[in-house]
């Protein structure tokens, strides 16, 4: 009897608390689209006639950020689950911060004139840092902590670029 009590009261502990996490994620979105901000939905590593590129993209749209060759394999790696024959500084970084139960939460990348910059969220026994970064830095780690990396809105129109529809592709 007593069992059951407890299964029970176990089974509406873990579905309170999966509702409360499900109920801040809504929150979260719902300030981001507020102060005008929107989600990357894909990372993409490219190379172009010019040296490696990052693709950030979103609604259709995808921003191109030029990286170094050890960030995009740095990236790339992270994106594929790949193993690099001896860990970059991004993968150093992800194992320093989580052996000490540190993670990146949420980058937020911005543009200044021609560069792009990034701030870089970092959650480390419950208090969060916010640290001025390079943008693919940031992107790298983003994306080995499968953490979310925010763009305005402003930016994904302005240097976003639309994405064509793959050939043969056709309107319903």
């Amino acid at each position: 009897m007593i069992r059951g009590f407890v299964g029970l009261f176990c089974v509406l502990l873990v579905a309170a608390f999966a509702a409360e996490i499900a109920g801040a994620a809504e929150q979260q979105k719902k300030k981001d689209a507020a102060a005008g901000q929107v989600k990357i939905e894909q990372v993409e590593v490219r190379v172009s006639e010019v040296g490696p590129v990052v693709l950030l993209k979103a609604e259709n749209r995808m921003i191109p950020i030029f990286v170094d060759t050890t960030v995009a394999e740095s990236i790339h790696a992270a994106l594929t689950g790949g193993k690099l024959r001896r860990p970059y500084t991004h993968d150093l970084m992800h194992s320093v911060l989580g052996g000490f139960g540190g993670k990146v939460t949420r980058v937020t990348i911005s543009l200044k004139g021609s560069t792009y910059y990034a701030d870089l969220a970092v959650v480390l026994r419950d208090t969060t840092k916010v640290f001025d970064s390079r943008a693919s830095d940031a992107i790298a780690l983003a994306v080995h902590f499968k953490a979310p990396i925010m763009v305005s809105r402003e930016l994904l129109e302005s240097a976003g670029k639309e994405i064509a529809p793959p050939p043969g592709a056709t309107s319903l």
